[in-house]
């Protein structure tokens, strides 16, 4: 029977243990398996290859993303590589011209090198996405809402261009999870998230994944998976798959408290500009209130005094916590210029130096509030 999304963030893909009839999927901490003759097993031979508990895992997860099959890595770049490593030397991707600096810095440093064609380009802009396609495009690298400028890319959109040129859309739904945004449903081929941000959302875990329904994109995936090595422990995978019950849960309370914290500062006289994809002015506002179920946890903004006084900000808060990251319990502030995005300093990716990017997390609106009030005074 069909279920609700709350619902299937518990239970999707999860059953008891055969064995012993565990609710919770048992940690396998084991790296080999029996054979009882050569060349037979039970499904396992080397957890490099695969693992119970990722195993399970991989199925929550492509549940969640109405997916077929799902892929779990070490991180969020590692499932962005094995992505890129579909392509051929000679073929040629789109990104985002804002992309996170970390998937920039792999494709222009690593795969470009390689023989990897790569185009940055604005995605919002469909006619800019038509006129970049070339006869070697292969894959359009969709990051929606984009990391930091929460800019907002219209999914059916690009699918619908890049299907008529036969090249695949992969999305980078980090931001959104799929409690907000399921980019397979919208035509994409493939749905990539650092599982280190929302879906595990207690700091304690790093991880990435990739879903998709296509049979040969998840054949070839899940040979990358196996060749290249980059896959998670079975710690980190029951880590993300406890963090991924309480999904929906969570992205409703990371909504709330980010739409009181624009609150207080969309018109605040420190702030030059709030971006959130929430406010009706936004310039993806009508885009994101089509495919999205909210507008997500995370907001920028820049302030008014440059560089020096965005980093005041970032100083002087006391609940929000200075550090790298997002997505999770705990709200986090960074000036991304100087932290997240330092790889892309002094190109045309380069963000904004009065930048301040916010993961609003759980906590009581009321002291999140206050504290960014107090750090802006």
């Amino acid at each position: 029977m069909s279920r609700a999304f709350e619902t299937e963030c518990v239970h999707a893909g999860v059953g008891p243990e055969p064995a012993t009839g565990a609710v919770v999927t048992p940690v396998y901490l084991t790296s080999t398996y029996v054979q009882p003759e050569v060349g037979q097993h039970a499904g396992f031979e080397y957890s490099r290859t695969q693992n119970p508990s990722r195993l399970a895992l991989e199925r929550h997860l492509a549940a969640l993303e109405g997916a077929a099959y799902g892929h779990a890595f070490s991180s969020g770049l590692a499932a962005t590589d094995a992505v890129l490593r579909l392509l051929s030397p000679g073929d040629h991707v789109l990104l985002p011209d804002d992309a996170y600096g970390g998937t920039i810095r792999l494709a222009l440093r690593v795969h470009a090198p390689a023989g990897l064609e790569v185009e940055t380009v604005d995605l919002t802009d469909l006619d800019a996405v038509r006129g970049a396609l070339r006869p070697t495009t292969r894959l359009v690298w969709v990051e929606t809402p984009t990391n930091p400028l929460l800019r907002i890319v219209d999914i059916e959109g690009v699918a619908a261009v890049a299907a008529g040129a036969g090249v695949l859309v992969a999305v980078d739904s980090t931001f959104a999870t799929p409690a907000l945004q399921r980019p397979l449903t919208l035509g994409a081929d493939l749905a990539v998230h650092s599982t280190t941000k929302y879906l595990g959302g207690h700091s304690d875990v790093v991880g990435g994944f990739v879903a998709t329904s296509n049979e040969a994109l998840a054949t070839r995936l899940a040979f990358l998976q196996n060749a290249v090595g980059a896959v998670p422990g079975p710690m980190d995978c029951f880590l993300v798959q406890r963090g991924a019950k309480t999904l929906a849960v969570r992205m409703d309370r990371h909504c709330a408290n980010a739409a009181a914290v624009v609150g207080l500062l969309d018109g605040h006289p420190a702030v030059d500009r709030v971006l959130w994809p929430g406010l009706p002015d936004a310039p993806g506002h009508a885009v994101a209130a089509r495919q999205m179920r909210g507008f997500g946890g995370m907001v920028s903004f820049t302030v008014k005094g440059g560089e020096a006084a965005a980093l005041e900000v970032c100083r002087r808060t006391e609940v929000f916590t200075l550090a790298e990251s997002l997505g999770a319990v705990e709200s986090l502030i960074e000036h991304p210029g100087r932290m997240t995005h330092a790889s892309v300093a002094g190109t045309t990716n380069e963000v904004p130096s009065n930048l301040v990017r916010l993961s609003v997390g759980i906590e009581a609106a009321s002291d999140l509030v206050a504290d960014l009030s107090q750090a802006l005074a």
